[in-house]
């Protein structure tokens, strides 16, 4: 399934604290976090962001603490993506593990704030549709692709174990045991 929307490009070492600062690590509930998500960097961001809209970095994205915080955040606000030359380990591995698929290209360079894009999460292939131009993120492993599909590795353990997802019953521990 493909994802749409524009771009919102901002530079390198877009850090955890920029994403989602600090001060609003008191809650977890994913709709206040997405109410301040980069509102240190750019304050009209979670007003003026739609849900589909893409957020694209340089160089070393999510760097900083390895708060889930600030993946919640951007799927929170709507976000469908994030493209970036390179991800912070730590933030990758989190962004998969919520469901939030990444594209890591160098082609970032050609993407500028508001571009239209249209992108492949199973391919890798980005489109922009404002220039015409088609680009290629390194696709994510299978792995990935499918705690992705999932909605995120809690569901697709669930799936996996043979549970309902989310929250297990008690009869998915009753099934477990027989």
């Amino acid at each position: 399934m493909n994802l749409y929307g524009k771009a919102w490009k901002y530079g390198d070492n877009v850090d955890t604290d920029q994403i989602i600062p600090a001060r609003y690590l008191v809650t977890s509930d994913p709709k206040e976090l997405g109410q301040h998500c980069m509102e240190d960097a750019d304050p009209e961001f979670s007003k003026k962001v739609h849900p589909g809209d893409v957020l694209v970095g340089l160089k070393n994205f999510g760097c900083g603490s390895s708060r889930e915080h600030a993946p919640i955040a951007i799927k929170a606000v709507g976000v469908s993506a994030v493209i970036a030359k390179s991800f912070a380990r730590i933030f990758y591995r989190n962004s998969i593990n919520l469901g939030l698929p990444l594209f890591e290209t160098d082609a970032v360079e050609r993407i500028e704030r508001g571009d239209d894009l249209e992108l492949n999460p199973g391919t890798g292939e980005i489109k922009n549709v404002t220039k015409g131009e088609t680009y290629q993120a390194r696709p994510l492993p299978e792995f990935a692709r499918e705690i992705m599909a999932a909605g995120g590795l809690m569901n697709y353990v669930a799936k996996k174990k043979g549970l309902t997802a989310g929250k297990p019953t008690p009869s998915d521990y009753d099934a477990r045991r027989d």
